[in-house]
């Protein structure tokens, strides 16, 4: 759906995107992420032809969005939704008659306005604030208004930049739902640039961490969660930990397939062996359930313990304090 190949792009002698090569496939939600002036939402915005792009190749659909002008950029943009932080509605204007602009704009005919506002507004779920004006509505409601008017157009792609960072949790987390629900009823591609975990956990399938303009890692949510790359630590921080100066802590890392059953109390009856748990967290991402617990076990078991889980598919990482007690330990 998206291709991007060595894309560059600078403001004066400022470069805010250095050589990304990035490919989004179609009917997915991808996930844009990184601090505060990475990139991402320049990113978005040369996505659907706000931006220019210095060098390199942009592809949306198999158009090269560079390529585009006049009246190519404006029916190349009617393919494409936007969705902003601030909902970006206008405050005269009723919520039909905000839903209702764009069509207005493209000249569609009374009827099929009709008929299109009043089935979006069933699919965002308030069909009863149709007369009603921006200000009396919550901030999820608007963002409602939002999603419905940049459906209007029928479009292949959405983009949201930021859209749940104005909400509480509670109300992010209803509008993740109804992205999804867009996702796979529709099967529009959304591309997402968000800070916030949950988004990423509970929305995207894919993801791409920016780091000063360049791309620093992409893949799975599944796989970048579990083996926890450099470039997420610096994003999400790392939590401070309770380990034992004594014995061997090992963090123990859950994947959809072990997640729900009983590795670690299988593991001590089946090797006999005491340890302590030092910690653990479970988080429900948007197709499966992953985790990690941090246990501590003495010493002489390490070998044991090390083969247990290669002998069952169990993913884990060394974590101490002092790195020299791993070394003494293996050799």
């Amino acid at each position: 759906m998206i291709e991007i190949k060595g894309l560059t792009k600078a403001f004066g002698d400022l470069p805010v995107l250095q050589g990304i090569n990035l490919n989004i496939p179609q009917g997915t939600i991808y996930g844009l992420v990184g601090r505060s002036g990475a990139g991402k939402s320049t990113l978005l915005r040369c996505i659907n032809g706000l931006e220019t792009y210095d060098e390199g190749s942009l592809r949306v659909d198999g158009v090269e969005v560079k390529s585009l002008s006049g009246k190519d950029i404006r029916e190349f943009r009617k393919n494409i939704g936007m969705i902003f932080q601030q909902f970006s509605l206008l405050t005269r204007l009723s919520v039909y008659e905000n839903i209702a602009l764009p069509l207005r704009c493209w000249k569609y005919s009374s009827s099929y306005i009709d008929h299109k506002v009043k089935e979006l507004l069933e699919l965002i779920d308030i069909p009863d604030k149709i007369n009603a004006m921006p200000k009396e509505l919550s901030g999820g409601q608007k963002q409602r208004v939002a999603i419905a008017r940049a459906l209007t157009m029928n479009p292949k792609l959405l983009l949201c930049d930021e859209a749940t960072s104005a909400l509480d949790p509670k109300t992010a987390k209803s509008i993740t739902t109804l992205l999804n629900q867009i996702n796979h009823d529709l099967g529009i591609t959304i591309v997402v640039v968000t800070h916030q975990m949950s988004v990423l956990r509970s929305t995207c399938e894919e993801i791409a961490i920016l780091e000063s303009g360049k791309l620093a890692v992409n893949g799975p949510v599944e796989q970048m969660f579990l083996q926890q790359p450099e470039a997420l630590k610096n994003l999400i921080g790392e939590k401070d930990l309770l380990l034992l100066s004594e014995g061997i802590n090992i963090k123990i890392l859950l994947s959809h397939e072990t997640s729900s059953k009983p590795v670690i109390t299988k593991m001590a009856r089946e090797l006999s062996i005491d340890f302590m748990i030092l910690g653990g967290e479970m988080e429900s991402y948007k197709n499966s359930t992953l985790g990690s617990l941090i246990i501590n076990i003495p010493n002489e078991h390490f070998h044991t313990v090390k083969k247990y889980f290669a002998d069952n598919n169990v993913a884990w990482e060394f974590i101490e304090n002092n790195n020299q007690a791993l070394t003494e330990v293996e050799e």
